[in-house]
């Protein structure tokens, strides 16, 4: 498998290889500072979003003197923030993205970040994604881009997600409470709490994008900013960008460095489950293309009526892969 090879030559580098990542690269003296001191990411329970709470360290090298990380409340999405403009950057779910870009919020995709970290959790009467027909499949708050994805999954293999599942929100209480408690069947999970329903044997999971295809071929996470901020602020925005992509590559080779970071910055209070994550999840920009992944989860939302646009008109008018084509050449992608 393509991760796997690059996951190995990662591991291999060393720490003073790694090191090197908090360097300033010589391209900065070229670039110009950024435009604006201050940068603001999303602050969500997930510990798969490391590359964004690691990297303070590394946007403070880039010239950002004020980073914030604001909280997103459970039940909203991360894209509503963006379009809203009270964050400037967050990692999330691409069909989230896509479905935000239909409906002509302000928000642009700059890269992948990484795969692998999705899993869909079931009770016994759920084994297959075909057995989520008739079922009650939990989401947060009105969905957001976990019913996008959920709704993809079930698509893809011939469901109506929109007639052949019961969804089901409690605007006080999780999913992943519901699940515990068998007041839903299934869910779409993602670390820490898909960490504890395995630590603690609560049902299983029937779906782990870090395996299966064809989930475990695309980008689930991907790095979107808010239009205006890229507009307005193109220093900053790849600087931006080079400090995520370069916390990934340390998330890759450095898990335990990392691990205790989240745990430091107050993003976790478990440093076992936030290592697996970073082991098990596939911190890879490199290996896989962000335009493809953009276009197989338009089009398979597409068919399933779930947004309006083509994929083409997502990925011209929602996309902007300059920064990251320049970064690519500059980090010897």
């Amino acid at each position: 498998m393509i991760g796997q090879s690059r996951r190995q030559v990662l591991a291999g580098l060393s720490l003073v290889g790694a090191s090197r990542l908090f360097a300033a690269p010589v391209a900065l003296a070229a670039e110009g500072p950024p435009e604006t001191p201050s940068v603001r990411f999303t602050k969500i329970p997930a510990t798969c979003l490391a590359p964004q709470y690691a990297a303070e360290e590394l946007l403070h090298a880039e010239g950002f003197t004020d980073v914030r990380y604001v909280n997103v409340v459970i039940g909203t999405d991360f894209v509503d923030a963006l379009a809203r403009g009270s964050v400037d950057f967050s990692m999330g779910f691409v069909p989230g993205s896509v479905a935000a870009i239909d409906a002509g919020d302000p928000i642009t995709l700059l890269s992948g970040v990484h795969a692998g970290c999705i899993e869909f959790f079931g009770n016994e009467s759920v084994r297959y994604v075909t057995d989520l027909k008739g079922k009650r499949v939990g989401v947060l708050g009105t969905g957001g881009s976990e019913k996008d994805l959920a709704s993809v999954m079930a698509g893809y293999v011939g469901l109506d997600p929109g007639k052949d599942i019961v969804w089901v929100s409690d605007p006080a209480r999780p999913p992943v409470e519901l699940f515990a408690e068998g007041k839903i069947d299934a869910f779409l999970s993602i670390p820490p709490f898909s960490l504890d329903l395995r630590a603690r044997h609560i049902g299983h999971s029937f779906v782990n994008s870090a395996v299966d295809r064809p989930w475990s071929q695309y980008f689930c996470c991907m790095l979107a900013a808010n239009r205006d901020f890229v507009r307005n602020y193109p220093n900053a925005t790849k600087r931006v960008l080079r400090a995520v992509l370069k916390t990934a590559d340390l998330c890759a080779t450095s898990p335990n460095r990392i691990a205790r970071q989240l745990v430091d910055g107050g993003f976790t209070d478990r440093f076992d489950y936030g290592l697996q994550t970073l082991t098990e999840a596939l911190y890879q920009w490199r290996d896989f293309d962000p335009e493809d992944s953009v276009r197989f989860y338009a089009l398979r939302m597409h068919e399933a009526g779930l947004i309006k646009s083509s994929p083409q008109k997502i990925i011209a008018e929602g996309t902007d892969w300059r920064f990251l084509d320049e970064l690519k050449r500059e980090l010897k992608a």
